[in-house]
């Protein structure tokens, strides 16, 4: 009988209970990564959950909220449209329409409503708009004439038409089909500013590339035949007179709204519409996002519809002042000197501003404030390098 060896007779014995010893010692490694990578998964997920709320509320006071370009004389219609959305009947677009005919009836600034911004005729015309955050369906009307009520004929518009926009005398004319009444829109401060005006040669005002020279002379003007190699004047220096509203409301059960009122820029050419009524432009809302309004130069700023790009930009992820920043700088990306102001708000009441070539207001109330707040906005400063 052959002899075994004591490896021969150990190892069927032994290399069971090392295969057991290491799959168990293999399974507690695997149970702590795991557990290990469970914790962090749990801490990555409550972290990201916390910065999506602190992204999502910001520095929100709660709803029903009010929020507008500028403070001063435009808080007024803050605090209006804030109080009107504490009554449950009232709608986000009810609240927006309270808001900017309170400026127009106020002539807030001068800028919006009647008896402002005359033009080279001396004549005020109005331009408005106001947009349903839920539908996207908005209604305007620019160059108005003859008729007070700027936001709430837009309102006609959106409501009693499948059109977006209607302009000078056929924007009346429709105005009073609907019952608007016919009132002269200027005063006896607007005739006596246009008189002054024309008595110091008509400066400033927007002509270029006309003669006589528009710089030292009222016109009539005839156009300048340019040369396809002459560079053409694109500005005679900065807008006179454009301050506008423009304010969003979100109702407390989520709806959103959105309007704009102005009565333009000083010394305008007859017939001139700038941004105010233009979608996208002068205020703009999405009720799944948020919304935007805007101030400024609007022959500018229509070019670059920077209320639709901040709104898209919070769409993106964006928080809102980063949404306005951006969407001022891609302005200033082509037009350093361009003054603007832009105020974008969430669809949980998280606000923020932008501007540039001016300091900025825009004022909010919303939740349980008691008072309407404005915050100054410094403009950006940026060297047109930066901002490529």
């Amino acid at each position: 009988m052959s002899k075994t060896s004591f490896s021969d007779r150990v190892v069927p014995l032994t290399r069971p209970r090392y295969l057991v010893s290491l799959t168990l010692f293999t399974i507690v490694i695997m149970v702590y990564l795991l557990d290990l990578r469970l914790a962090s998964l749990v801490f990555w997920l409550s972290t990201s959950i916390v910065a999506d709320n602190v992204n999502s509320t910001g520095n929100s006071p709660g709803l029903p909220m009010v929020i507008n370009t500028w403070g001063g004389a435009f808080t007024a219609a803050t605090d209006a449209a804030y109080l009107s959305l504490l009554k449950p009947e009232t709608s986000a677009l009810d609240a927006v329409e309270l808001g900017c005919s309170t400026c127009e009836a106020n002539q807030c600034d001068g800028s919006v409503g009647f008896g402002g911004s005359p033009d080279e005729n001396c004549e005020t015309t109005l331009d408005a708009m106001i947009q349903d955050g839920t539908t996207m369906k908005s209604g305007a009307v620019a160059a108005l004439r003859r008729v007070k009520d700027a936001i709430s004929v837009a309102r006609a518009v959106l409501e009693h038409t499948t059109h977006t926009l209607l302009a000078g005398d056929f924007a009346t004319d429709f105005a009073l089909s609907n019952g608007f009444a016919a009132q002269n829109l200027t005063t006896e401060d607007s005739a006596a500013s246009c008189a002054r005006w024309k008595a110091a040669g008509c400066q400033p005002n927007y002509r270029i590339n006309v003669s006589p020279n528009p710089a030292t002379s009222c016109g009539p003007y005839a156009p300048v035949a340019l040369d396809s190699k002459e560079q053409m004047a694109l500005s005679r220096g900065k807008p006179e007179g454009h301050d506008t509203i423009s304010m969003i409301a979100l109702h407390a059960g989520g709806t959103m709204a959105a309007g704009t009122s102005t009565n333009g820029a000083s010394r305008k050419v007859p017939g001139r519409v700038g941004d105010g009524p233009i979608t996208g432009s002068g205020s703009y809302v999405d009720g799944d996002v948020g919304g935007c309004g805007a101030t400024g130069d609007g022959d500018i700023m229509m070019r670059f519809l920077p209320c639709y790009q901040a709104v898209e930009n919070l769409r993106q992820g964006m928080v809102p002042q980063q949404a306005a920043e951006d969407a001022v700088r891609r302005m200033l990306r082509k037009y350093p000197e361009v003054q603007s102001g832009l105020v974008v708000v969430d669809n949980k009441g998280g606000h923020g501003g932008a501007g540039s070539g001016w300091t900025f207001t825009y004022a909010y109330r919303g939740g349980a404030m008691n008072e309407t707040v404005v915050v100054s906005v410094p403009p950006i400063n940026d060297a047109v390098a930066d901002l490529r």
